[in-house]
């Protein structure tokens, strides 16, 4: 029997897509084409590739009046940030683009007589990407063009909440005439993805979610010798020393720690305070908050949309309630938010004071608009308790000295260390993470690395 995938609107709980599964044929079929594709593909040159590759680009952005509301629809995003998110991907692909030549070209390992000496960076072949619906154009384009550009073939496996976005893929790439065959959106149940890996099918597999699904694609690639990239759960933190700049950290941490319903990877989770701020930035945080709107996310005026799921929201609900229990203080009235209810995805945006790490809220990942402050009384205690998690996507510091910045980042135990700002991936620099939030790197020269193998070549002249 072949399974449903199935996506149901935050905005109303109706079913918004139900598509069958791909059947075991199909995917036998569409990994030899991919595979045989991919034979005359690496032996194109970077400047065709990068050709259709911005073709592809140009297509998708083509396509922003259906696919703003179309996001809205599938996970709840307001439609006013629609097109960033768009603007995102963009300014990705054309960044992995522009540095293909070089990332990709012969390393020479310097002059020696006699001898002909480099090493070439060829492609793995069929690399998968299994991409979440948080972020869905963002998240699966670090791996989609860059696998491409290397000389890979891909397929997708986008998330059933938002798989119409790897129908949009799909599109973008037949438009931009890439070879048939060599990108290819499927839809997939868990087992058979987990199927494919384990059979040995797929050379490289990048996979953003959260820590058991990133177990599973480990235990499903164990004895395959297949790659796995995994960016896993966060619990991201942030500083706020003496001397910040306080509006600007306020304005930046509320909007780090609500935007997109707080379901981001790299949102802020927790806020550690100094002491001679923490009431001020307390303050402000809360005055700020109370201007965000929360409703249907198909209206103009909405800043904060449903969460994807009721059970995501009563996730985050019952994070809250335990550590009020435990003796902290929630400072947002969710009445004040007419939309918040129980038993629904809409969900009030909340700062919890008086927490400290025995609590679920400033250890678990939460992914929801709610995060903890406390207050720190010096640089130490803020890194200790800043490190003080099992995960480790990014780090932001608030201060007006690069000095300290510097010598606080590098004690933190993080893929990425920010100075004045958060929630943000420059495509120019690695996207990675320490302990369980994965292994592995996309983006920046060094996301070419996990999509390529070296091959060396020694030639004795004459």
């Amino acid at each position: 029997m072949t399974d449903l995938i199935t996506c149901i609107s935050p905005v109303d709980g109706s079913v918004h897509v139900q598509r069958l599964a791909v059947s075991d044929a199909e995917i036998t079929t569409a990994t030899k084409t991919a595979r045989a594709a991919q034979r005359a593909w690496r032996h194109t040159s970077i400047a065709e590739r990068a050709r259709v590759c911005l073709a592809a680009v140009e297509a998708m952005l083509a396509m922003e009046a259906e696919i703003v509301p179309e996001l809205a629809w599938q996970m709840g995003r307001p439609i006013r940030y629609g097109a960033g998110e768009l603007r995102g991907f963009a300014e990705r692909a054309r960044h992995m683009i522009a540095i293909a030549p070089a990332a990709l070209g012969d390393i020479d390992p310097g002059a020696k007589e006699g001898f002909t000496r480099f090493i070439r960076r060829e492609p793995l072949g069929l690399v998968m990407v299994v991409a979440p619906w948080n972020y869905p154009y963002l998240t699966a384009v670090n791996s989609v063009i860059p696998a491409l550009m290397a000389g890979n073939a891909v397929i997708l496996k986008h998330a059933a909440q938002t798989q119409l976005v790897g129908d949009r893929f799909q599109m973008a790439f037949d438009r931009a005439g890439l070879p048939a065959g060599l990108f290819r959106t499927l839809r997939l149940s868990h087992a058979q993805t987990a199927k494919m890996i384990s059979a040995g099918l797929l050379d490289q597999v990048n996979f953003t979610g959260s820590v058991p699904g990133g177990r599973a694609m480990e235990q499903a690639a164990a004895g395959t010798f297949t790659g796995i990239g995994l960016e896993l759960g966060g619990k991201d933190p942030a500083y706020v020393r003496a001397d910040a700049d306080l509006a600007h950290a306020v304005e930046n941490l509320v909007d780090g720690a609500f935007f997109n319903s707080g379901q981001s990877c790299c949102g802020i989770e927790r806020i550690y305070v100094h002491a001679d701020l923490y009431d001020r930035f307390v303050e402000g945080a809360v005055e700020l908050t109370k201007t965000y709107v929360l409703d249907t996310p198909l209206a103009e005026a909405t800043t904060l949309g449903p969460m994807v799921k009721t059970e995501a929201a009563e996730f985050v609900r019952g994070q809250i309630a335990d550590a009020v229990r435990a003796g902290a203080r929630a400072l947002i009235d969710p009445r004040h938010f007419g939309r918040d209810a129980a038993g629904t995805p809409y969900l009030a945006p909340q700062i919890v004071t008086g927490v400290d790490h025995s609590m679920a809220i400033m250890m678990e990942e939460t992914f929801g608009p709610a995060v903890g402050i406390m207050k720190v009384h010096n640089d130490d205690e803020a890194v200790h308790l800043m490190n003080d998690s099992p995960f480790g996507l990014t780090a932001a510091i608030w201060t007006r000295d690069a000095t300290a910045a510097q010598r606080i980042g590098d004690t933190l135990e993080a893929g990425t260390v920010f100075m004045n700002r958060c929630d943000y991936l420059d495509p120019a620099l690695a996207w990675t993470g320490v302990k369980d939030t994965g292994r592995g790197a996309t983006l920046s020269v060094v996301g070419y690395e996990t999509l390529t193998r070296p091959k060396s070549f020694h030639f004795r002249m004459g």
